[in-house]
Formats: structure tokens, C-alpha cells, sequence
């Protein structure tokens, strides 16, 4: 499918591609586009439409470069990133000889869905293929800065969760740390793709910063708060990163403890119960010769004496403080 757009009072307005001058047109916005498609954009602007393998490609060559007047640059973007599992896929953005900004994609990000909206109803300045590239990257980098902030909130969350747990009974709260850890291991992945995402957004907007050298100057300027505004976001998600690994050494570190403290229990109630195995045992034995069995005191005194033999090791370990 082709999404063509005209520039309308500093607007965008959708045009039919059959029916619009191909000359006003300055976005082209191409959504998995079959065969056909690409070679009518091909011989209409004079590129080569780059195929979704040449998109996934990882150098760098392959996804900034220069070619017959034209730009082309790739950059791995989320979709559907409400939740822990966005979509990620390329997308490429080619500035064009002739004017007008190419896009090649195969998801829908949402910055595709609001900037056009945006852009009909309010005069950003969408004149040219350069000034709509420069707009939609900055909704793009918002929208990226909105997820980067709610996984900042939900890491937060995580970890009142695992220093205040609410749980008061042992068995709750791990099950409590079980769900912890499935839930950091997600935000580890989201995040791990915002990382990603954000270092081809880096190499975009500085590969679109030297082939604009020669624009406007209000043009250089936003180009270079846009690559600040990437950076910035970008120490912002290795910061979460690093608080999402010490938040799964502590959760660890948490159920280690919860698992000692249920071992020294079973171990403290095995010393307790030594003696008392052990007079018993003692007395139990079958010999014909046991002066206490024939006194009549023997029995409650073997029991006064078991007894005060676990009391004494709980004593000794209550007043050493390991209980």
C-alpha cells in the first residue's frame, strides 16, 4: 500500500496517487509494499526501493548511505508497545533528489498513525521531503521517550515490590519474587529493544545531520536538539537497564535469604531435638542391668530431663541472638 501526501498550507493532505501532481508531492509512505509498487516509485523518483532483507541487514553501509542524489537511512523502530512485547522492525526513510521523503516499512508504529493527524490539522511546517523527515522524527523520539518513561515508572513499582513486599507470610512472598522476576526479566528485554532502537536513531540523526549541512538554518538547529533529545534518552535507558540488573541481583538476593532463613530453622530444630533423641535413645536400649528401670522415679525424671535438654540449647540460642 502507497500513502501519498501533498503540502498544503504548511499541511499535510493525503492526495490519491493517480489523481495528484507528482511535483507537490512531498511524502511518500510506503507500507509493505508488493513488486508493483516499488518499481512505480522506482521509475517515477529514480531510486532503488530497498528490499525488507537489504532493511535488516546490521552495518552500518547498508543502512546509511548516498546513492544517485539520494539518502537513504534505517532505523529499527517499536510497534505495538503498550505492553513488554513491541513489534520491532525496520524502517527506512530515503530523502529523495526530487524532493519528496520516502518511507519503506512493514509495521505500523504509532508515530505513523499520530503525525499525519497532527500534521492535517496543524501547520508544522511540512513544505518539503526534509521538513517532514525532521517533524516525523521528533514524533518518533517522543514516542519513543513515552515508553522509555513508562517502563522508568514500572521499574520503580518493581522495586517497592521488592524492598517493601506486602506480604507478610514466607510461601506469598515467593511466589510474590517468582512474579518479580518474570516481570524484570520483561522490562530487561523491553528495554534491551529501546537500546537498540535508539542507537540506529543515533546513527540516523547524525548521518541526516552531515547530509543536511547545506539546509536551513532553523532546520540545522531542531536536527541537532533531535540528536541531543536521542542521546539523552538513550543514557536514559542504559540507566534503567542498570537498575533492572541490580533489581535482579536483589530479588535474587532476597529469596537467597528467605531460603537460609528456612534452613537455620530446620537446623535449630534439629540441635533442640538432639539431646532429648539422645536420652531417649539412651533409655531405650535393651540391657538386663539399668539401675533406672527398677526406680520408681526413673520415668518422669528421663522426661524432666529430656526436656530440660532442648530447653537449654533454645535458651543458648536465644540469648546469642540466632533466633
Amino acid at each position: 500500500m502507497i500513502k501519498t501526501y501533498i503540502a498544503e498550507n504548511e499541511r499535510l493532505k493525503p492526495v490519491d496517487l493517480s489523481s495528484a501532481e507528482r511535483g507537490a508531492v512531498v511524502w511518500v509512505d510506503m507500507i509493505a509494499p508488493t513488486e508493483d509498487e516499488e518499481k512505480a516509485v522506482e521509475t517515477w523518483l529514480g531510486i532503488a526501493v530497498p528490499t525488507r532483507a537489504d532493511m535488516e541487514e546490521i552495518e552500518i553501509s547498508s543502512r546509511l548511505y548516498s546513492e544517485d542524489g539520494a539518502h537513504f537511512m534505517t532505523a529499527t523502530l517499536p510497534a505495538h508497545a503498550d505492553g513488554d512485547q513491541p513489534e520491532m522492525g525496520p524502517i527506512t526513510f530515503i530523502l529523495t533528489a526530487t524532493g519528496p521523503l520516502v518511507t519503506v516499512r512493514y509495521h505500523e508504529p504509532r508515530a505513523f498513525q499520530t503525525f499525519p493527524q497532527r500534521a492535517e490539522k496543524a501547520a508544522l511546517g511540512c513544505g518539503s521531503g526534509e521538513a517532514v523527515l525532521i517533524n516525523l522524527l521528533e514524533v518518533i523520539t517522543d514516542r519513543l521517550a513515552d515508553i522509555l518513561e513508562r517502563a522508568g515508572g514500572e521499574v520503580l513499582e518493581l522495586s517497592k515490590g521488592i524492598f517493601h513486599p506486602s506480604e507478610k507470610k514466607a510461601s506469598k512472598r515467593d511466589r510474590g519474587f517468582q512474579i518479580i522476576l518474570r516481570r524484570i526479566g520483561r522490562k530487561e528485554d523491553l528495554i534491551s529493544k529501546m537500546q537498540d532502537s535508539l542507537l540506529t536513531m543515533q546513527r540516523l540523526s547524525g548521518f541526516f545531520g552531515a547530509v543536511s549541512a547545506r539546509g536551513s538554518k532553523d532546520g540545522r538547529a531542531r536536527i541537532k536538539t533531535l540528536s541531543r533529545d536521542i542521546d539523552s534518552l538513550s543514557d536514559h535507558a542504559t540507566a534503567l537497564s542498570q537498575k533492572i540488573g541490580f533489581l535482579l541481583d536483589a530479588t535474587l538476593g532476597m529469596i537467597s535469604i528467605e531460603q537460609s532463613a528456612i534452613i537455620k530453622i530446620f537446623s535449630v530444630v534439629a540441635v533442640i531435638f538432639l539431646p532429648p533423641t539422645l536420652v531417649a535413645s539412651i533409655y531405650g536400649m535393651n540391657f538386663e542391668i539399668m539401675p533406672e528401670l527398677q526406680w520408681p522415679f526413673g520415668y518422669p525424671v528421663a522426661i524432666v530431663l529430656m526436656v530440660f535438654s532442648a530447653l537449654l540449647p533454645f535458651w543458648y540460642f536465644k540469648r546469642r541472638g540466632w533466633l
